[in-house]
Order: C-alpha cells, then sequence, then structure tokens
C-alpha cells in the first residue's frame, strides 16, 4: 500500500530533486490544521458510547497445488496492498501528487474537487475531573455478557499488568494502589474502562462488530477526504476507522515524542498539530480507533539506521524493494522496540486498537541481493515474526488495547509461512484480531474451485475466512478482513462495485467474520455499497 496516491505514468522513481522540492514545499506551506482541541470525553468506553458497554460495580488437507509458494530466495509479487489505480503494487508512490495532496490540491487526472464539510465537531468542554483516588490493595469482581453467562479468560489489565478471569467469570487483584483505570476486553466485544472504586467491579461486555474505512497518512491531513470519510461514519453502517500512524514511508503524523523516531528523521511532511482534539471527536461520535503501523518496511529508519536495514549485498546500502523503498531487519530487535515505542504512544493518543502492517520478510525486489543479521530460510522467518507479535501482545495488551496484524490472504490456505514468516496457527494465540487481506485481485491463480476470483467475490472472502478460522482452532482471537473498494488489477480490470462489495461483506459474515475494513488507497469509499446507520447507532 502506497501512503499518497500514485499516477499512471509515474511508476517508479521521480526525479529526485522534484520530488523532494514538493515535499519541501509542503513543509514550508504550512502544516495541516484540525479542529481545535476538546476535553477528553469521560469513560466508561473509550469511544464514548455508554450504552453500548455497561460497568456494574455493587455486590458480590494439504494446500492446493496452485498455491504453492516459491522457492526460498525467488520473488512472490506483493499480494498486500494495491496502489490507488489499481495496478501492481510493485510500483512506486508519487511523492509529488502524496506532497499536493497533502495541501488539498489537485494535479493533472485527479477526481474533481471535493465538497469539504467541517469534519470534526467541537466536544463540548467537561468541568475538571475531581482528583482520582487510587484503588484498594485488591479489587475483585466477575466478567459476563448481556445474559449473566460468565465469560472466562476475559482480558483485564490495570497498572501495566494482564490478567485473566477463571472459568466463572471472576477476577482478583493486588492493585499496588495504583490510580488508572482498569480495562475489561474480549476480542469481539466492546472494551469496559472502569475508574477506580472502592467497591467490587462487575463488567458486562457486549459484542462489537467493527466496520471501518481506511485513511492514509496523507488522506487523514486532508480535510476534503477526511471530511468525506467522517460523512460515511455518520450515516451509514461504518463506526470505525484506520488512521496510518506510521505509515509506507516511516512517517508519523503528529508530533512524535518518541525520540528514536525523531532521530531518524520520521516526522514527515504532514504534522496535525491537534491530533488530540481529533482523536476527542472520534471518541465523542462513537467511532472506534485503529493505529496502523507499517512494521518492517520502513524507508525513514532504514536509511537513519543501516545498520537496522536489510543491506544489499552489491551495493553495502539499504536494500530497497520494487517500490524503491527500504526495509529494516525483522532480525533485530531493536527494530522491534521502535515499532513497540510508536505503538505504545498510539495507545496513549486514545486509540482503541493497534494493528501491525507489513509484519513479514519482504516479497519483491532483488531478494536474493538481501543481507539479514541471520540465514532467512523456513526455519527462521515464522519464529521471528511470531516472536515480535508475542512481545506485541504482551506488552500491548498490558496496557488495555486489542492488537491485530495484517496477513495475506493466500496464508488461509497454504501449509507453510507462504514464505514471508506468516502463518495462522503461530499467529493466533497472540493476536485479538487476524486482519486478512483478502482482496479477490490479489489472489492471482485463483483458489481451489476458483480460478478467476475477481468473478467470485464471495466465494474468495468466505473461504478465506472460514479457513483461518480453523486453522485458528481454540484461539480467542476473531477474523476482520480487509475487503477491496478499488478496481481489479489483475484480471479483466472491472469496476467493484455495488454488488462486488456486498458480496464481499457477505462472505466474511457467513462465514464468521467479525466485522471488516475497506481499503482503497485513495480514500475513495463506495457509498452506495454501505447500509444507513439504523437509528439506535445514530444515537
Amino acid at each position: 500500500m502506497n501512503d499518497g496516491p500514485p499516477t499512471a505514468a509515474t511508476r517508479h522513481v521521480v526525479d529526485g530533486g522534484y520530488a523532494l522540492g514538493l515535499l519541501a514545499a509542503a513543509i514550508v506551506s504550512g502544516y495541516v490544521i484540525l479542529a481545535p482541541s476538546g476535553a477528553v470525553v469521560a469513560r466508561p468506553s473509550p469511544q464514548g458510547t455508554v450504552a453500548s458497554v455497561t460497568a456494574v460495580r455493587g455486590t458480590g488437507n494439504g494446500p492446493h497445488p496452485a498455491l504453492a509458494p516459491a522457492a526460498d530466495g525467488a520473488a512472490l509479487p506483493d499480494l498486500g496492498r494495491i496502489p490507488a489505480d489499481g495496478t501492481p503494487s510493485a510500483s512506486a508512490p508519487d511523492p509529488a501528487r502524496a506532497a499536493r495532496a497533502s495541501l488539498g490540491t489537485r494535479l493533472p487526472g485527479d477526481a474533481p474537487p471535493l465538497h469539504r464539510p467541517e469534519p470534526f465537531r467541537r466536544p463540548e468542554t467537561a468541568p475538571p475531573a475531581p482528583p482520582r483516588q487510587p484503588w484498594p490493595e485488591k479489587v475483585a469482581g466477575r466478567v459476563t455478557d448481556a445474559d449473566g453467562t460468565p465469560i472466562a479468560a476475559a482480558s483485564v489489565a490495570l497498572g501495566g499488568k494482564e490478567h485473566r478471569t477463571d472459568d466463572s467469570g471472576a477476577f482478583a487483584i493486588d492493585t499496588g494502589g495504583v490510580d488508572t483505570p482498569l480495562v475489561v476486553k474480549l476480542p469481539g466485544h466492546q472494551r469496559v474502562i472502569v475508574e477506580p472504586t472502592r467497591e467490587r467491579v462487575d463488567v458486562v461486555l457486549k459484542p462489537q462488530v467493527v466496520k471501518a474505512a481506511y485513511l492514509t497518512y496523507f488522506g487523514v491531513a486532508d480535510r476534503g477526504i477526511r471530511g468525506r470519510v467522517m460523512d460515511l461514519l455518520e450515516r451509514t453502517e461504518l463506526n470505525a476507522v484506520v488512521i496510518d500512524v506510521k505509515g509506507d514511508r516511516g512517517w508519523i503524523p503528529y508530533r512524535t515524542e518518541v525520540e528514536a523516531a525523531l532521530k531518524a528523521g520520521a516526522q514527515g511532511p504532514v504534522i496535525i498539530r491537534d491530533f488530540e482534539g481529533m482523536m476527542a471527536d472520534l471518541r465523542a461520535r462513537g467511532i472506534y480507533t485503529i493505529a496502523r503501523i507499517v512494521t518492517f518496511k520502513d524507508n525513514v529508519l532504514a536509511s537513519a539506521r543501516p545498520d537496522l536495514a536489510i543491506i544489499d549485498t552489491r551495493t553495502g546500502k539499504p536494500w530497497i524493494d520494487n517500490e524503491k523503498l527500504a526495509w529494516v531487519d525483522p532480525f533485530r530487535e531493536e527494530v522491534w522496540t521502535y515499532n513497540l515505542e510508536i505503538a505504545k504512544e498510539a495507545v496513549r493518543k486514545g486509540f482503541d486498537e493497534i494493528q501491525f502492517d507489513y509484519v513479514r520478510f519482504p516479497t519483491d525486489g532483488k531478494l536474493g541481493a538481501a543481507r539479514y543479521a541471520k540465514p532467512v530460510s523456513k526455519e527462521t522467518r515464522l519464529p521471528t515474526i511470531t516472536a515480535f507479535l508475542a512481545r506485541a501482545r504482551r506488552e500491548l495488551g498490558a496496557l488495555g488495547v486489542y492488537v491485530a496484524a495484517d496477513v495475506f490472504g493466500y496464508t488461509a490456505f497454504n501449509e507453510n509461512d507462504t514464505d514471508i514468516g506468516q502463518r495462522i496457527e503461530e499467529f493466533a494465540p497472540h493476536l485479538d484480531y487476524i486482519c486478512p487481506m483478502v482482496y479477490p485481485s490479489g489472489y492471482h491463480v485463483g483458489i481451489p474451485g476458483y480460478r478467476n476470483p475477481v468473478a467470485n467475490p464471495y466465494a474468495v472472502v468466505h473461504e478465506s475466512v472460514r479457513l483461518i478460522r480453523k486453522r485458528a482452532g481454540d484461539a480467542q482471537m476473531r477474523v476482520r478482513p480487509w475487503l477491496q473498494d478499488f478496481r481489479d488489477y489483475a484480471f479483466d480490470k472491472r469496476i467493484f462495485g455495488v454488488h462486488e462489495i456486498r458480496a464481499q461483506i457477505q462472505g466474511s459474515d457467513d462465514a464468521g467474520g467479525v466485522g471488516w475494513m475497506l481499503w482503497n488507497p485513495r480514500n475513495s469509499y463506495t457509498a452506495e455499497a454501505l447500509r444507513p446507520k439504523s437509528p439506535v447507532a445514530a444515537r
């Protein structure tokens, strides 16, 4: 996936000086300013949807032959993210167009000017909160569903530690006298946030089906694009948004305080000055927020720290993929720490979920020239990526957020690691959500029984979600797929419209998926494919 919308004419790297000049112009012309800040909405729920969650205090087979991956060292097509014009993702994004997009200007071939409504409301200023009392030394409670059925193994996070409920839904925690909120969560349910109390804490978890649209690094900063997505969130079944917190180039869209990111130059050409105000408004609207973090494709960090990069044996410089972007070495645990520090900052910004993308080894470029800190093989790839996700779940789950990872759609079918370090059986125990990219255009050789996936969007999504759920076994995690809302690029160039999008949604629902996310690199979504928001949800 590309941060900014590319053009068909500019497929690799535009002239360096020209691109840098435009990026500089974007910076000099002024940072993007969002709505004025407002007070953080009162809890119990992180989205401000008090009616949707309740906290009660008181008493008591083998792989299909066509899907066999390439041999080690051979290039695979990048089936992950699709650039804006629908051409294969081996092409490079256009920094010039991306820089212009951040300022809201148009280039030849762009869509007509957007209506630019004010996308954010100013949340009402709340009175100053009273001093927070600490928890007693011990706190106990019980977690149930809306029918009163106990929920076992629910996550209860307090003071940077995560606990689990027992088979009766009960928990008892030594608090250490901290004064931070207690967070109760379970995949597929809304989180409940409980402020310190001296009483017993009994929590009711209610189901949550996330339906999201995606905003790129540049899209979230563009008033028109942002406003268009916010309008869909206001009037359709959409109830969530995925925001690039570290996009495909390694840039962060707000003023980061992560020292390593500042040293690397991750503060890019777009800075949303009042990011906290934006997040406060999203919470006030009851919108679930997902922070997308592109993990091992990181041009910024690889360029600033070649010692952390995959190295090109031909040049001794950081290795680059077909988009001319450098990758960091997944074997380097300092890279893990870098991404987790950015993730923890996103948690402090108020995100409900951290979603890791490009959490894998590269698939395109001169793979034979790539040198890593360790030999790359099926014996080393999968344990490395799995260990990163295990650490991420351990450190972020203790902070009370959900943890997700994006995976190739073919991981549903391939028994091995697809030569990229991704396998469902190993990932499932460490994630709250697995998010397969089940774009029919990405299944370049089809799936068993369906050679033309774009003509069978329901079947492709249904089988992918069904198989992932089956392979995950008894793991708590849920499947929430990425769906295609962009023109086909691999088969017959068809437009994915209302029929194709609804077919994908139905396929996911029928296979047991819990929600879905729409992907369009230009953040231009098919509104007609979305159901109107119900009166209850709109309140």
